[in-house]
């Protein structure tokens, strides 16, 4: 019997998530009136929303850019302790970037990049939503109502990020943070990491890396988002026809993590994946899933076969980029 490692338990979950549009009106009426996100803020280039079950203020931000891609990947610490362990522990790596004021909703944070330079930031403190009278639910554990509007997703669920090295964003994040593998896809007799999925908490995973299949640095492979059920994707992909929305790849079923998905570019630029199902991770001793090329597939387990775009597209995109020789690897699903 080996001894596990005593795990770090600073990090709480994904607290917000910043998406950079050149189309800022156009991905405002995606996220407000096809997903039914909730406007509550606007400031200079930005604007601030959240889904009917976060219980933040807000849950993400949406800024306007010359290109597409993830802004700040924000982490809410378990506490103020907590938030100082970790800004020590960042500071070790020369990752940290130092202290800002905080934003709209949250209070100060301290800034870094991962390895392969996605913006990332810790905090903990944080403003509750006050749902205002029109929006308060008579559920007094629901922080508001269900509108009923577009496809109505619940909150924010993780991100999944390309590098051009893996396992090094992998070990930063995990050394650094606290992050805990729960599934890894290896290829080549398992010495080449393809892609880990994480999270600090019982969520399957709030961030993925998967490798860069263009060796490029700080791109964004989709950005994810809640609802309760499978109906409710399948609602979705009506809601997305109707309105003359690409879908990209689903409704099908993720073999990794196990749940219902439906990917679609909203129009900025950014995928966006609307997911559901899965499985939670309570064991404290869980060992990480590794799926090797055979086990692991494409990564759906049912439904259409997913499209060449999918491990060449990726935001900021770079059309002219070409994949290193010997670099290439099959489409498979970053879940």
């Amino acid at each position: 019997m080996t001894t596990a490692k005593e795990p770090i338990l600073d990090v709480a979950h994904l607290g917000h998530v910043e998406l950079l549009t050149p189309k800022p009106v156009e991905s405002l009426h995606y996220f407000t009136e096809i997903l039914g996100m909730e406007e509550v803020h606007a400031e200079g280039p930005s604007v601030y929303l959240r889904g009917y079950g976060d219980y933040a203020t807000t849950s993400m931000k949406l800024t306007e850019s010359k290109d597409a891609g993830a802004g700040t990947l924000a982490w809410r610490a378990m506490s103020e302790a907590a938030l100082m362990r970790r800004v020590a522990a960042i500071e070790a790596t020369g990752r940290g970037e130092g202290w800002t004021n905080g934003d709209f909703g949250r209070g100060r944070s301290y800034r870094f990049t991962d390895p392969d330079g996605h913006r990332m930031e810790i905090y903990y403190e944080e403003e509750k939503y006050v749902a205002p009278p029109h929006l308060r639910s008579t559920l007094d554990n629901l922080p508001m109502k269900y509108t009923g509007k577009g496809i109505g997703v619940r909150r924010i669920d993780h991100c999944a990020l390309l590098a051009a090295d893996v396992p090094a964003n992998r070990t930063f994040v995990e050394d650094a943070l606290g992050f805990r593998l729960r599934e890894q896809v290896m290829y080549d007799n398992g010495t080449k990491e393809i892609g880990s999925w994480m999270s600090t908490n019982n969520i399957h995973h709030q961030l993925a890396y998967v490798v860069d299949n263009k060796a490029l640095h700080g791109r964004m492979h989709h950005f994810s988002l809640w609802v309760d059920n499978r109906d409710e994707v399948l609602r979705a992909a009506d809601i997305f026809a109707e309105n003359g929305i690409a879908m990209e790849a689903g409704p099908s079923k993720h073999n990794n993590s196990q749940a219902f998905y439906i990917y679609t570019i909203e129009p900025g630029g950014n995928r966006i994946e609307v997911y559901t199902s899965g499985f939670f991770v309570t064991a404290p001793d869980w060992e990480p899933v590794v799926w090797n090329e055979e086990r692991r597939g494409t990564g759906v387990y049912w439904g259409a076969a997913l499209p060449e775009s999918f491990l060449d597209y990726a935001t900021p995109n770079k059309p002219g980029a070409k994949v290193p020789a010997g670099r290439k690897i099959p489409v498979f699903d970053p879940s």
